[in-house]
């Protein structure tokens, strides 16, 4: 039986979905975060439960083939990336390896899984960064929580990040502690500075400057930081104050002033006009989202005598790249701002064949078959819980053709299409797409028709 603080000699022979190697000793699991498979390693055994633990490297003694040196100072520290540590080509073959086998396991699927989409970039690809901020040792520092804490990692650089959001970065925080601005301390609920979000264009180049403080009223001391930013970055086009005084995980509040420039920014999303404010939903890889919206087309085959019905539609971005292939367009939202965003974005782009209601995907989705809606297609794109049971009920009640799921959560897509199945649809092929280079997270776009078709 294996303790604390043993050292073991491990080989790893698999990863989760945390992004920790496994191997197995005596029958038993050891999870190990940092390691390929492939590595051999001596292990340090730091917490036993009853049918596996939990090692570290305390010395490598046969690299994996697929093993690279990281290029970043913070890595073994930062929780954002997983998978620095070894060669793009193995995470492409691991993600669809995850893909796949939650769509077997899980799902039950015997369906086709295509080949994982990479993506061109694997550093500098986000066009948004949230960055929490924090007090330690008498100074405000930033940067991103440490892996399962929320001990912020003091960071200015990432490598995921666009290079300009370093110069923004280190730009507030000076300013921050040159006018000794309190962070906001988790703890005591005392500060005013919580989190410093940025949002770039990816086409545009628009940047929008998002402050996330507890209490807007007493924020007037970032008023001049407005003006030295927009003076300092000229594609700065909107400086926002985000009022958050809750105690809660949540980054964002509901309260917004806007500080400088526009409410807004722009961005073209598959030819479109993309209006984004703070709150909007909007995939962080803009070109491989790009990818993966053409794939959902693809799957959808769609007709311009067809009804489409956009769930989970967001800003809107995905069925508006769809509206010259279709009759018409509903889309459906429960962000009300999201909605006001995909409303505008279809009248900045004259797309007059949309409508765009807001409320809970399944509630709307009875309502729209009570009213006798009989979309041809539909597309759900639903958060990370996956579509609830009503909502796929209604899905398959309204009877179209073709669903085509999109989702970030292979466990809960396979879930959801398992559902599917059982309710008389058949799932014909799925396609994992990597929108997040060196983390964990991969989407997958998956093709479910109606049986009998």
């Amino acid at each position: 039986m294996l303790k604390k603080n043993d050292i073991i000699t491990l080989e790893i022979t698999g990863m989760t979905n945390e992004g920790n190697g496994v191997g197995r000793h005596d029958g038993m699991a050891v999870f190990v975060p940092m390691t390929a498979v492939g590595d051999v390693i001596e292990c340090k055994i730091v917490k036993v439960l009853k049918s596996f633990c939990y090692g570290i490297i305390d010395s490598i003694i046969t690299p994996s083939s697929c093993r690279i040196q990281d290029n970043c100072p913070v890595y073994s520290k930062c929780g954002g990336c997983s998978f620095r540590h070894f060669t793009y080509e193995e995470e492409l073959r691991i993600k669809e390896d995850f893909v796949r086998s939650a769509f077997e396991r899980i799902g039950k699927i015997e369906a086709e899984c295509e080949h994982i989409l990479g993506s061109d970039r694997v550093e500098h690809y986000r066009n948004k960064a949230q960055y929490p901020v924090a007090q330690q040792d008498g100074k405000a520092v930033c940067g991103f929580y440490s892996r399962r804490s929320h001990r912020v990692t003091g960071t200015f650089d990432c490598a995921l990040q666009p290079t300009v959001f370093t110069e923004i970065l280190v730009s507030i925080m000076d300013y921050i502690n040159a006018h000794n601005i309190p962070a906001y301390n988790e703890q005591t609920g005392q500060g005013l500075v919580r989190h410093i979000y940025l949002r770039r264009g990816e086409h545009t180049g628009e940047i929008m400057v998002c402050i996330i403080v507890t209490d807007i009223a007493k924020s007037s001391c970032l008023d001049n930081l407005a003006c030295e930013l927009a003076e300092s970055f000229p594609d700065i086009k909107s400086i926002v104050l985000n009022e958050n005084s809750k105690n809660t995980n949540v980054i964002m509040g509901s309260k917004l002033k806007t500080i400088f420039g526009k409410d807004t920014i722009t961005d073209i999303m598959c030819g479109n006009k993309i209006i984004l404010s703070p709150q909007s939903f909007y995939q962080v890889n803009t070109m491989q989202a790009e990818m993966l919206y053409a794939i959902a087309k693809d799957y959808a085959g769609l007709t311009d005598s067809d009804l489409l019905l956009d769930l989970y539609c967001g800003a809107g971005t995905i069925g508006l790249s769809m509206s010259d292939n279709v009759k018409s367009i509903i889309g459906v939202e429960i962000i009300p701002s999201a909605i006001e965003n995909a409303k505008r974005n279809a009248q900045e782009n004259g797309i007059a064949n949309s409508e765009f209601i807001c409320g809970d995907a399944g509630k709307i989705a009875e309502v729209l078959y009570n009213r006798g809606e009989k979309p041809d297609v539909i597309i759900a794109d639903p958060a990370r819980k996956g579509c609830d049971i009503a909502t796929l009920e209604y899905m398959v009640k309204m009877n179209p053709e073709r669903i085509v799921m999109i989702s970030c959560n292979p466990a809960t897509a396979a879930r959801d299409c398992n559902i599917l199945e059982q309710m008389g649809y058949k799932v014909e092929k799925y396609r994992p797409v990597d929108l997040f280079p060196r983390t964990t997270h991969v989407e997958t776009v998956a093709l479910i028709t109606r049986a009998g078709l």
